[in-house]
């Protein structure tokens, strides 16, 4: 069974383009993170993609987070890759990229079938299945993840909007609603009764008993 939210993430050991960890625990710290894999280097939509995350260094770090890529392939090929990667996005890689030839990372995190290889003259098509987003919350536990076909390019815009409404959630009795930014109005968690609720977040809309709409704390 694959990873569910809540669970806490295996303290994985991994060698990267920027060197061996032996704790993803300890790397994460005290900070959020972001795992998000890939079938194979140099191809088309995960260089996009790679350029993508690279170009939000500034986002992810205003928001605590780390982020982290893994690719089925050698830590040499990562860092020739590195290099198209960088001529895309015209901007610096600064996270690591795990190397999984093997496929040990992915099938610990249940990225694909337990069953897959990768054969000689392989292609993306072998591991089309690792294409996963995980975010990752302080305490080392899921938060969130996202699994999509190797024909859809992600949208990192929604990954950074999903984390800001998982850390505008995290330990505090609220929820988003439907295509929230940061700003807009939260939801107030059914836990609290109207009198808690008033409490807690002055005066709220309750648009039904059960939606309350409330400013966002954050």
């Amino acid at each position: 069974m694959g990873l569910r939210i809540n669970d806490t993430v295996p303290d994985l050991k991994l060698r990267t383009s920027q060197g061996n960890i032996p704790s993803f625990h300890d790397w994460i710290g005290d900070h959020w993170a972001i795992l998000f894999s890939h079938p194979k280097d140099f191809t088309p939509v995960c260089t996009t993609e790679f350029g993508a995350v690279a170009q939000l260094a500034d986002e992810w770090a205003k928001r605590n987070t780390k982020v982290i890529g893994l690719s089925v392939d050698s830590v040499e090929e990562h860092e020739k890759w590195i290099g198209d990667i960088e001529k895309v996005a015209e901007t610096n890689v600064t996270f690591p990229i795990i190397a999984d030839e093997d496929l040990e990372i992915s099938k610990q995190l249940d990225m694909l079938p337990a069953d897959a290889y990768l054969p000689d003259g392989r292609t993306a098509a072998d591991s089309a299945s690792v294409r996963v987003v995980f975010i990752i919350a302080p305490n080392k536990k899921l938060q969130l993840s996202m699994t999509y076909p190797m024909s859809v390019g992600r949208n990192f815009a929604e990954v950074l909007r999903a984390l800001d409404a998982l850390q505008a959630t995290y330990g505090t009795p609220i929820a988003t609603p439907a295509n929230w930014t940061m700003g807009q109005d939260v939801i107030v968690a059914l836990s609290l009764d109207d009198a808690a609720a008033k409490q807690q977040f002055g005066d709220f809309d309750a648009v039904l008993p059960y939606l309350r709409k409330a400013k966002s704390p954050v």
